[in-house]
């Protein structure tokens, strides 16, 4: 019963203590895409499929777009751009993480809704779209845009 209690509570100081680190991170690699896609591969799937890349690449923008002026990769801390991470620049964060998160929840919930009834070639045109905005925002300020 000892070593189930130690090893529950070391998993828990490990979690906290991953957590805490996360907290001062604009946004993490779990957010972006893996995956960019050509018009033949997007032809080739069904319209939920579509639906799920088209929310998928619409999470990407709303989470980086807001942070492009200061960085445009993941994981990149307050102090990696110079910020300070006192208590009131990690709330405001944390704040900023809250409703990024309600706010895609609500945009995830709009298109699950009502892209569906969209036809699939505009689907299909925005998927890409979306890409290639993604790609401007990776390319980044020195990328020759």
């Amino acid at each position: 019963m000892k070593s189930i209690t130690i090893l529950f509570f070391s998993l828990f100081l490990t979690t906290t203590s991953f957590a805490q680190s996360k907290k001062n991170v604009f946004f993490d690699q779990s957010t972006l895409i893996t995956k960019f896609h050509t018009i033949d591969e997007l032809e080739g799937l069904k319209k939920g499929e579509l639906v799920k890349l088209y929310i998928e690449r619409a999470n990407e923008i709303i989470t980086v777009l807001p942070y492009i002026a200061l960085t445009n990769e993941s994981d990149v801390s307050l102090a990696d751009v110079g910020i300070k991470e006192n208590s009131d620049n990690l709330k405001t964060l944390g704040k900023h993480h809250e409703t990024t998160t309600d706010a895609f929840e609500s945009t995830s919930n709009l298109i699950t809704e009502f892209i569906p009834y969209a036809d699939t070639e505009k689907i299909i045109w925005a998927i890409l779209y979306y890409e290639e905005i993604i790609k401007k925002i990776r390319i980044g300020v020195n990328g020759n845009f």
